[in-house]
């Protein structure tokens, strides 16, 4: 049986985008593959556990310097892994600059490298041009790029010079963890009793700049009350973002809600608000999961991202150009007020969901590549 190594900047328990996409690749290896994973831990103590039978080491970090883990222990052990473990095939999740110095040092000429290229560093201006040489072999030692779009190939400075090895595996939504319950459906009932005559307008994400909230709420205020818009989530963002709503009563914060809470939100809603506004959001989960509720999502357009490959216009929801808050009240406008639209809408993303975004195609995919 071939060897797999991943390496990923966190694991789960630890919730993240890049986490949930490392656990779908291992998950979707298991039992053909032997595996195990690299990562950080989220304290300054090294530790290994096994997660769904799979070994996980993770190493203790001291510090961290534009949310990039440092640690010392992690290149000593990726050194030991590789000789130990001997991978066949090694999935390396980028962004995770500091830690691909210690892949690059170490990878046998003989190893399969699968770097999955989950967005380009954007934010950190001045960061990221101390990676640029590094970039450059990664991609010219890589086997094979994954990129969860071709939006984003056509978009990224980086992917689009090396098309040759790119293959597009979108992401996947966990089913499973969406499946209604009776708690769930009662939630929902109460979310529609206290909404009675009103279209709801749900939107779910970390409370952070990228994820465009701000602009949400400023389309908020140019509608009238029959709209009710529940955000969920916290972060940097949230005091900002409170300020913003002001004393408008349209707009409610919910915090961090449990499953049950927000499945009942995502059953109840009319209309799913996907407000990001950059490359930070490559792709899009939560959007998937939202039209996987078969109800129309409202996007920005962003030039270079997945999010206008999931959510396509005027078929799956709406899509209005960046930051233009206008035009965004005015789709959901267009949207509340007419339910057939919303229904063909709904049920042409839940479709497109089901087509392209289930763990059963990510499985597919992923063996392609991987084989």
């Amino acid at each position: 049986m071939k060897k797999v190594l991943h390496i990923s900047k966190y694991y789960y328990p630890f919730r993240g985008g890049t986490e949930q996409i490392a656990q779908d690749c291992v998950n979707s290896l298991a039992g053909k593959f032997e595996q195990k994973v690299i990562c950080f831990n989220d304290s300054a103590d090294d530790k290994t556990d096994i997660v769904d039978g799979v070994e996980i080491i993770r190493c203790g970090v001291f510090s961290t310097v534009s949310s990039q883990g440092l640690s010392i222990s992690m290149g000593k052990r990726i050194k030991e892994l590789i000789a130990s473990f001997c991978p066949d095939i090694i999935i390396f999740h980028y962004p995770n600059p500091f830690v691909a110095r210690y892949l690059l040092r170490n990878i046998p000429l003989s190893t399969k490298l699968v770097i999955y290229w989950h967005l380009d560093i954007v934010k950190q201006k001045i960061l990221k041009n101390f990676f640029v040489c590094q970039n450059k072999k990664l991609i010219e030692r890589a086997n094979v790029i994954i990129a969860t779009s071709p939006n984003y190939v056509d978009g990224s400075s980086w992917l689009k010079k090396a098309k040759e090895k790119c293959v597009v595996v979108p992401n996947c939504i966990n089913v499973e963890r969406l499946q209604s319950t009776p708690e769930v459906e009662e939630m929902a009932a109460k979310i529609r009793s206290m909404n009675e005559g009103k279209i709801i307008c749900l939107a779910v994400g970390r409370h952070t700049e990228y994820k465009g909230f701000k602009y949400l709420i400023k389309a908020a205020h140019l509608l009238d009350d029959r709209f009710q818009f529940y955000i969920t989530g916290k972060g940097e963002e949230t005091d900002n973002l409170k300020a913003e709503a002001g004393t408008d009563k349209k707009i409610h914060f919910l915090g961090l809600v449990d499953d049950v809470e927000l499945k009942g939100y995502l059953t109840a809603m009319d209309i799913f608000c996907f407000p990001s506004i950059t490359k930070n959001e490559a792709f899009g989960l939560a959007l998937a999961e939202g039209m996987y509720y078969g109800k129309p999502a409202v996007t920005f357009t962003i030039p270079g991202s997945g999010v206008n490959y999931v959510n396509l216009n005027d078929i799956t929801g709406i899509e209005v150009p960046n930051r233009d808050v206008k035009m965004y009240a005015n789709a959901l406008q267009r949207l509340g007020e007419d339910s057939e639209l919303r229904k063909s809408m709904g049920e042409a993303g839940k479709k497109r969901v089901e087509e392209n975004f289930l763990d059963t195609q990510f499985k597919a995919n992923l063996l392609k590549v991987i084989n």
